[in-house]
């Protein structure tokens, strides 16, 4: 008999369902609201009148008085905020800043008012709630679950909390899922990663788990010292376990290395979470890509990938996009962020309703010879060539050799292997077709003899992970650049001796 807890789940998955399907069913009339808004609510903001908000009814007026930024350009409104300065993004002060670690800018103070912060929780709910209501399992809600985060301890800034978004959200868990999860507060306060991971093996290590949450390659850290510890696969250690919900990178170059870690195969939710806003959530078992978000005070704009660059590129909004093309993504938000480029590039997997995948991040590519590989084409290469083989893969970079001691310059692949390749050239060759057929700039410059094909140097067990704890990233929400366009991560894997 499934418990009232369990029962009662299932009514409010149903009636969840029923909203999200009114608003996605009526997508651009939901994003004109939105648009409309948050356009009215931030008007007499300092940045709402020192781009005329007052004179803005349309999305075209909108584009001419508000140019795209990153978070440098926003940066001396945000340092207003920061300072103690209310109505200058949003209306009053943000609730909290979720302090991110930016590669150019030294910390992001990036605000999360009160408009803001429940639409972050609510997805998050809302994407378990759609997967009871598909499938119709909701026992796991009996048992306890997991969620490796970030410390949930605060800091306070002219009194406005700070710390990372996983720990900020970690004070806003349901009272009703409070006693199932895990782990304690006293071990997730606890900075150290490894320390930390050590210290929720033993707290979990004899329980009944049965929702396991957070990035891929920390988890899988977290099921290595489980294994280790007790000697038997994680499905065996924890019967009851059959939902694995992640977020941050794909998923797919780790599936096979998690099923074997696992013992089974276990359901799994795709969330696209970040400190800007919760975007997207896996609404379907069987459909490729995330909802969109589009009721959850973010308007959004996108801009083709291979135009972002150009002086004044073309904003369109979800009316005009189309299946497959690399987009940036483009928000404006109840946070207070105002055609703001997050750096990420998605593409459309459907336009009835909107759902996207991650492609990558618009700095995250390889063009040094004019070939724009992108993320999903290094990552779909890989899932490609090592299907139906024993070869699994822990953790990889690619990078660019533009200056090789001898021979055609190349890509430069350093993979972490679980398993091995018997045979490293078919991997090569199959690595090569799957390149090729996604992406005609890579096939022209190997067929006119401009590059060769790529290289993989064996990086040692574990050397991501030492990458990682070298440049003071280790855990959390942090994850290695799937590509680069210079040597920066190369260099420092081979100054650091981890490779084979």
């Amino acid at each position: 008999m499934p418990s009232f807890k369990a029962a009662l789940s299932k009514l409010f998955a149903k009636y969840v369902a029923k909203r999200i399907h009114k608003w996605s069913s009526k997508p651009i009339e939901t994003q004109q609201k939105v648009f409309e808004n948050l356009i009215s609510e931030a008007e007499h903001t300092a940045f709402g009148k020192d781009h005329n908000f007052s004179s803005i009814s349309s999305f075209e007026a909108f584009q001419n008085n508000v140019p795209i930024r990153d978070y440098e350009d926003l940066k001396p409104y945000v340092e207003r905020v920061v300072a103690g300065e209310k109505d200058v993004l949003w209306k009053g002060k943000p609730t909290y800043f979720a302090k991110t670690s930016g590669t150019t800018s030294g910390a992001k103070y990036i605000p999360i008012t009160k408009e803001s912060m429940p639409t972050h929780v609510e997805a998050a709910r809302n994407a378990i709630l759609m997967y009871i209501h598909e499938t119709g399992n909701s026992k796991f809600v009996d048992g306890k679950m997991i969620f490796l985060q970030g410390s949930p301890i605060l800091e306070e800034k002219n009194g406005i909390k700070l710390g990372r978004l996983s720990g900020i959200v970690a004070h806003f868990v349901p009272k009703y899922l409070q006693k199932n999860r895990m782990p304690s507060l006293e071990t997730n306060c606890i900075e150290d990663w490894e320390t930390k991971v050590d210290a929720i093996v033993e707290e979990t290590i004899n329980e009944d788990m049965t929702i396991i949450s957070g990035i891929p390659s920390w988890v899988q850290m977290y099921f290595e010292k489980l294994i280790e510890k007790s000697g038997k696969p994680v499905g065996d250690l924890f019967k009851n376990f059959n939902l694995f919900i992640f977020g941050g990178v794909n998923y797919e170059p780790y599936r096979a290395k998690f099923e074997n870690l696992i013992g089974r195969k276990v359901d799994s939710i795709e969330l696209y979470p970040a400190s800007e806003g919760f975007f997207a959530f896996q609404d379907k078992q069987d459909e490729k890509g995330m909802l969109l978000q589009l009721n959850s005070g973010i308007f959004y704009e996108f801009v083709e990938a291979e135009h972002f660059f150009e002086d004044n590129p073309k904003r369109i909004t979800i009316a005009d996009v189309k299946l497959g093309v690399n987009y940036v993504m483009i928000i404006s938000t109840s946070a207070g962020l105002w055609a703001y480029n997050i750096g990420d590039t998605i593409q459309f997997t459907s336009l009835k309703p909107y759902r996207v995948i991650v492609s990558g991040r618009i700095k995250h590519f390889i063009s040094a010879f004019g070939e724009h590989v992108i993320g999903k084409e290094v990552e779909q290469a890989l899932k490609e060539a090592t299907e139906n083989t024993s070869i699994s893969v822990n953790e990889f970079t690619v990078a660019p050799q533009i200056n090789p001691e001898e021979g055609l310059p190349y890509h430069e692949w350093f993979i972490e292997f679980e398993n091995e390749p018997e045979n490293e050239a078919e991997l090569i060759e199959a690595l090569e077709h799957s390149l090729k057929q996604q992406n005609s700039y890579y096939l022209d410059l190997i067929v006119g003899k401009v590059l060769r094909p790529l290289k993989i140097t064996k990086i040692k067990k574990d050397g991501f992970q030492t990458y990682m704890k070298s440049i003071g990233k280790l855990g959390g929400q942090n994850k290695i650049p799937r590509l680069s366009n210079d040597r920066k991560i190369a260099d420092q894997l081979l100054q650091l001796n981890l490779t084979k």
